[in-house]
């Protein structure tokens, strides 16, 4: 684990709007707190700067570790995972009600690899909506 100054940490929170830049989950009401991520990994010579850093809930954050790439449920082939600093959100995943929905390979891939609509994050996310957290 890289050592993250807190001056990028807070950096990083206040870009994402306290919010996992891969599921959306917000960290009001989580009991952990949340990872700063490397986006490219530090094993793939990814650096500690804002450039490469993005807030991911500790799910996301433990399920992606140090991968780049993924599998296309849809096509099978190997892509690049989402990438929250160069990637707009809207334009590889939608919403169906608490469902993420991949829009492109690169979309499919990263739900796939970090199980985004497992079934307790479904739940969380019902509640969530109940109060009023869930973002989209």
């Amino acid at each position: 684990m890289s050592y993250v100054p807190t001056f990028l940490r807070r950096l990083v929170i206040r870009r994402a709007e306290n919010h996992c830049e891969y599921c959306h989950l917000s960290q009001t009401g989580q009991e952990a707190t949340f990872h700063i991520d490397h986006v490219v990994p530090i094993n793939s010579d990814g650096e500690t700067v804002a450039e490469n850093l993005a807030l991911a809930c500790v799910s996301c954050s433990l399920r992606k570790s140090a991968k780049e790439t993924g599998i296309d449920p849809e096509t099978k082939d190997t892509v690049n995972l989402f990438n929250p600093r160069t990637d707009i959100w809207n334009e590889h995943f939608t919403w169906i009600g608490v469902r993420i929905v991949g829009l492109t390979p690169k979309g499919r891939a990263t739900i796939e690899e970090l199980n985004l609509n497992r079934t307790l994050i479904l739940a969380i996310r019902e509640e969530e909506i109940l109060l009023g957290r869930h973002p989209f």
